[in-house]
């Protein structure tokens, strides 16, 4: 097969036609020349490159000639801001390297979701991320399984003292209740209150309450201090513009006469919280709140609360301070607790009616205290004919109820530890009662027990106390 004409020029043949023998010779000189020049420079880029690839082993002739973009220059300040795994991340290898082309990929095409700017994102996963461990506030106060006595201001003034001091120091007894701010409204010792002292509520009622602090804590005593809430009448006869009002704009009065202040008041709430503060500054170990509740006198539904009242229940208004107190005094060091209704564990209507709810409250409480009293239990309360009789049955029921109430919240959630208040008084106006002693005070303490808890107070108002139902000790 012939070759192509138009493809193949024959050199020879042309110069040999012209009659030119001498150009051939000069022409095979120039082009060996110009195949030499070729031939040298080929060798010297290729001796170049091959020094460029010693020099650094780790790159490919495409990098070379690629531009580095923008996106590696801030990965690797990335990297060396952040110590991170080796998880879908950018590693430091050290100045005479760069981020291979591959990362480099992996972090452009990761967006920024921050601020959606061009910037690059790493992603890492849980394991390697070493961003500090978030900050946990730890819980220095000492929790004590109380089994306590109610003390009057009066108690704690007088001789009384220190007959239940003995009481403490002989049997299973280890906390006293005592009154700091009592059912008048008056502060019952000298506290540096500018709130109470301008209305005049500060007393003198237990002269030495610092050293009677020492004295109860030398003996390791828990110290709960009393602060009676909303049933204000001090207060309430002093700032008319807190207490509760009639509809006309009279003052309301519950039935025994008494003036309430007003929950919807946030100035109240502030008044409250201050006086507590101070009694944890002088050495109480825990604020319980008593009347945490508005009144159930005859005549509430005649009353008006303000404007607040038409957009939050009792209910919420009452939680609502219980959550403001517990986040203002447990940082202070003191356990909070309060003092509720027995009957509002298992009867909605009376939660509503005093604004007491059980399972709410529990949430923003150290201890809640139920007042089971077997003498506050209508005939026929949890099936049983006369509470007041059968004080060991009642109180067991009635905690049974309260730990199915308590489980709403779930597990894990924080609740308020169920600390309840006993009877050790005779209910002499009931149709049916029985005289109290030390028998059923010990039936009250072993319903408990029953129930499956383990904290108790006994109530007496006189604190004339039944020392026959406790444990020697």
């Amino acid at each position: 097969m012939g070759k192509k004409n138009d493809l193949y020029i024959d050199y020879k043949r042309s110069y040999q036609k012209r009659g030119r023998r001498g150009g051939n010779k000069g022409f095979k000189s120039f082009l060996i020349l110009v195949l030499a020049i070729m031939l040298g420079l080929l060798t010297y880029y290729m001796i170049r490159s091959q020094i460029n690839l010693d020099k650094n082993p780790n790159k490919t002739g495409s990098e070379d000639n690629m531009p580095k973009s923008d996106d590696s220059e801030d990965a690797n300040q990335i990297d060396q801001n952040e110590n991170f795994g080796d998880t879908n991340e950018v590693t430091d290898t050290g100045d005479n390297q760069e981020t291979s082309l591959e990362e480099n990929q992996k972090i452009t095409q990761i967006p920024n979701e921050a601020n959606n700017k061009d910037e690059p994102k790493v992603e890492v996963s849980d394991e390697d991320e070493t961003s500090p461990d978030p900050i946990v506030e730890v819980d220095k106060r000492i929790p004590v399984k109380v089994k306590g006595i109610y003390v009057t201001s009066t108690a704690a003034r007088t001789d009384k003292r220190e007959a239940l001091i003995d009481i403490v120091n002989n049997t299973e007894i280890n906390a006293m209740v005592i009154d700091v701010k009592d059912d008048h409204g008056k502060i019952t010792y000298s506290m540096d209150s500018e709130k109470a002292r301008e209305i005049g509520a500060v007393t003198n009622a237990i002269s030495d309450m610092e050293s009677l602090i020492r004295t109860l804590k030398e003996q390791n005593i828990y110290l709960i201090a009393r602060i009676v809430c909303f049933k204000d009448p001090y207060l309430a006869e002093q700032r008319p513009d807190l207490a509760i009002r009639n509809k006309d704009g009279s003052l309301y009065r519950d039935n025994r006469g008494d003036l309430w202040v007003n929950p919807y008041k946030h100035e109240v709430w502030e008044y409250l919280v201050e006086v507590s503060s101070k009694a944890a500054a002088i050495g109480f170990d825990e604020i319980q709140f008593d009347y945490i509740r508005f009144s159930t006198g005859k005549g509430m539904n005649e009353v008006d609360f303000g404007e607040g009242s038409k957009e939050k229940t009792k209910e919420d208004i009452i939680l609502e301070y219980t959550k403001y107190a517990y986040e203002s005094l447990k940082p202070l060091g003191v356990f909070v607790s309060a003092d509720v209704y027995g009957t509002i564990i298992s009867s909605s209507i009376d939660a509503g009616l005093v604004g007491q709810n059980y399972v709410e409250m529990s949430r923003y409480l150290d201890y809640i205290s139920p007042m089971i009293y077997p003498s506050h239990f209508g005939e026929g309360n949890y099936g049983i004919a006369y509470p007041d009789l059968e004080p060991l049955t009642i109180v067991r029921k009635v905690l049974t109820a309260s730990k199915a109430k308590l489980d709403q919240i779930p597990e894990g959630e924080h609740r308020a530890v169920v600390r309840p208040w006993l009877q050790d008084f005779t209910a002499s106006w009931l149709k049916k009662y029985k005289v109290y002693g030390g028998a059923e005070v010990r039936e009250q303490i072993d319903g408990v027990y029953a129930a499956g808890y383990e904290e108790w107070i006994l109530w007496n108002a006189s604190c004339n106390y039944s020392v026959d139902g406790l444990i020697k000790e």
